[in-house]
């Protein structure tokens, strides 16, 4: 059956791509809208008496339409793809036509015409003429599955979102085949609405699935938070349909709603928070016109921190790397999206953020007045192994820049931390902790610049992120391994966790600790079941998920402040604010400690035990120095 109808639509639409063939067809429908004109006006078997006259109208009016088509080029139209245009032409034409030949039966009297085989005939030719074009465009648009092999769809949300998103999958479709509405609306539940009906509520979702056999639910509501998503992906996760949802608001703004614009649910739908909005154009006047300097410029927030700038009209910015590969995946990216004249703005450096000479050469030839500094390594396992390398990078760098911009006269300098960064547990949380007092240190020896700190959770998205990590597993069959059950952490999306940076330059007045309101931890073992179902599997069943055990340096869950009590709010709402804390006045000389270490790697350890007391290594006894021994 279904081989059939495939082969009798695929005859069909060649037809029209044969002008010769659809002039034929428009004879042939024309000539039956003359006879029907007589046979509706006077009896089924025309008379003798007017067969001739029958004759003499069908040809003359056949033949003209058929000529004035063929001399305005309807011929050449491809009716398969045709739009509103060339219907309205064509009506224009077939309006023209039937006006010619009345004028011309009038004026000439080849035949008897009855003025009502004449408006019959007329009204007939449109509606045959115009139906055998539509057939065609509906032919090239009817899914060839027949209606077993379709999927059967429900979309949720009956309001104008989901209506447009209706008439467009009823138009271009494919495979999937409405079923009708799910909508909250008490007042719309068992109406018709863009001639589907509105068969219940969300909470009928499980049952109305059942019923109807869905397959693949849409979810048309733009203005639904995460919340929303995350209780329709509860619902349906265990249902075993295919979830696609329309793109936010502020995703939509400025682009048509279609079938096209549906995405699968992604890992940030279902956070369980809103996205801290901040408007980075009205806060972001300090960059105007600046020297800009990132380092880390070809990371996951380097990179971004480098498109936000971008949109402020900054002087230049400086793109300061140790990787060559990922600053060119970065200038080419850049240089695709920048006008011509723009580039100029850009200045790759690929250096050491912990080489002071050459540190001091990009201050001396580029003068920086703004500085974001996201330079560090950040893999807490790898840094449990090359602590030298941890502390040289994530705190020797940092000071190191933090002096140069104070020394030569920058106005601003935030440093990007981590909430590993409280009571830590690893090598990579201490040295940025480390770097979170230098900062502090150096804000009191150089007063004139302003120099804040910024802690960021988990970046979803990002090179470090655990979910790459996740999905590679889970596309390669399983399975997802998971250090511990008990694994907490706070996330945040690579924009916002960017605009945070950009607001804490432009609020902060010198010392201060910026950290964004990151909602309640995510339990990752959570977030991996969440990642198995929105791959199509069933956790435990297709994909299996084992623990492994805490890697070196990690913790159960991660902390925000020292203090909560020195928080305080700041003019966003979702941001918040402590105070860089700095190195007690018996430390000693940081920066001569700092040096001896690196030449002494076995120093590192008990070297950071001293600076950040809270510190505890999890195999103390690999180091064989203690605290005690530094002089």
């Amino acid at each position: 059956m279904r081989n059939t109808l495939d082969s009798v639509l695929d005859v069909w639409k060649k037809v029209a791509h044969h002008g010769f063939c659809v002039a034929l067809l428009d004879f042939a429908f024309l000539v039956f809208a003359a006879y029907l004109g007589y046979a509706i006006r006077l009896t089924l078997f025309i008379p003798r008496v007017n067969l001739v006259d029958l004759i003499s109208v069908a040809l003359v009016f056949s033949l003209s339409t058929v000529f004035i088509f063929f001399l305005e080029g309807q011929y050449g139209t491809l009716w398969t793809q045709a739009g509103m245009e060339d219907y309205v032409r064509f009506a224009h034409l077939y309006i023209l036509s039937s006006l010619l030949f009345s004028v011309l039966s009038s004026v000439w009297h080849f035949a008897l015409l009855p003025r009502t085989s004449l408006a019959i005939m007329l009204f007939s030719g449109m509606i045959f003429c115009g139906g055998l074009r539509i057939s065609w465009r509906l032919a090239y648009h009817l899914p060839l599955a027949t209606l077993e092999t379709r999927l059967e769809t429900l979309i949720v949300g009956a309001g104008e979102t989901g209506v447009l998103l209706a008439r467009d999958l009823r138009r271009n479709g494919g495979e999937l085949s409405l079923r009708g509405f799910v909508d909250d609306d008490p007042q719309k539940e068992g109406k018709h609405i863009a001639g589907l009906a509105v068969l219940g509520d969300s909470k009928a979702l499980p049952y109305l699935i059942r019923q109807h056999r869905i397959k693949v639910v849409l979810v048309a509501i733009p203005s639904a938070n995460s919340r929303k998503i995350r209780s329709l992906y509860d619902t349906l996760a265990p249902l075993g349909v295919s979830v696609r949802v329309l793109p936010s608001l502020r995703e939509l703004a400025g682009g048509n709603i279609s079938l096209n614009r549906l995405r699968h649910i992604r890992l940030e739908d279902l956070l369980g928070r809103e996205p801290v909005q901040i408007d980075v154009h009205k806060i972001a006047a300090y960059l105007n016109g600046r020297s800009i300097l990132v380092t880390g410029a070809g990371g996951s927030i380097g990179s971004e921190i480098v498109h936000q700038v971008l949109q402020n009209a900054p002087k230049e910015i400086v793109l300061l790397g140790h990787g060559e590969q990922s600053i060119y995946l970065l200038l080419e990216s850049l240089r695709k999206s920048l006008p011509l004249e723009r580039h100029s703005l850009l200045h790759p450096v690929i250096a050491d953020v912990a080489d002071e000479e050459a540190m001091r050469e990009v201050f001396r030839r580029w003068r920086p007045q703004v500085i974001f500094h996201a330079a560090a390594h950040k893999h807490v396992p790898l840094m449990e192994g090359s602590p030298r390398e941890a502390l040289r990078v994530n705190s020797l760098g940092t000071l190191i820049m933090a002096e140069l911009a104070g020394e030569l006269g920058a106005e601003r300098m935030v440093l990007i931390s981590t909430d590993k960064a409280v009571n830590p547990s690893s090598v990579m949380g201490a040295t940025k902790r480390v770097a979170e007092l230098l900062l502090g240190k150096t804000q009191k020896r150089y007063p004139g610049t302003v120099y804040m700190a910024v802690r960021f959770g988990n970046v979803l998205g990002s090179r470090g992120s655990v979910i790459p990590k996740f999905e590679e597993q889970i596309a390669s069959g399983g399975p997802v391994t998971i250090t511990d059950p008990a694994m907490k952490r706070y996330f945040m999306l690579i924009p916002e966790a960017v605009s945070l940076v950009i607001q804490a330059g432009a609020i902060g007045q010198g010392g201060e600790l910026f950290v964004l309101d990151m909602g309640e931890p995510i339990s990752i073992p959570e977030m991996a079941e969440i990642l198995i179902r929105l791959h199509g599997y069933e956790p435990g069943k297709d994909i299996t998920i084992t623990y492994t055990g805490i890697r070196p340096g990690e913790k159960l869950f991660e902390e925000l402040f020292y203090n909560p009590d020195t928080v305080q709010p700041t003019s966003h709402p979702k941001v918040f604010a402590s105070t860089l804390t700095t190195l007690t006045a018996d430390t000693p000389d940081i920066v001569l400690l700092l040096k001896r270490s690196l030449g002494d790697p076995a120093q590192v350890v008990p070297l950071l035990q001293v600076m950040v007391p809270e510190y505890v290594p999890q195999n103390l006894n690999d180091y064989n120095l203690h605290p005690s021994q530094l002089q």
